[in-house]
């Protein structure tokens, strides 16, 4: 069974930062892309940042230079390290796992930026 778990989510002012981390099981971490998407109140989920196998990485405009993800194949953990944050980061953000044709999400994590 293929679960992520997020964690790392919370109230910060703007300007701060946070580190989200989600671990991953059941799946082949090392071979697996690893995302983060964020679905803020009445919008559509949005990307906001994905790392392949072989630490290629692609970020969403708004967040580039201020966001970055990385992950740790030996604890199957990807993290999305967030500096400068914005009120408009407000958003449930989640872990997104891609693998053998088959895609994953996480529970989510509120992340809430107060100004």
């Amino acid at each position: 069974q293929v679960q992520l778990v997020e964690s790392g989510g919370g109230l910060v002012q703007a300007g701060g930062s946070l580190r989200l981390s989600c671990a991953a099981s059941g799946i082949t971490f090392s071979l697996s892309v690893m995302g983060w998407y964020r679905q803020a109140p009445g919008k559509q989920r949005e990307l906001v940042a994905t790392m392949t196998s072989g630490g290629s990485t692609n970020y969403a405009d708004s967040v580039k230079g201020r966001f970055t993800i990385s992950r740790d194949n030996a604890k199957n953990t990807v993290y999305l390290r967030m500096n400068s944050l914005k009120p408009e980061d407000t958003a449930v953000y989640y872990c997104n796992a891609r693998w053998a044709g088959s895609t994953w999400w996480g529970q989510g994590t509120q992340v809430t930026v107060s100004s």
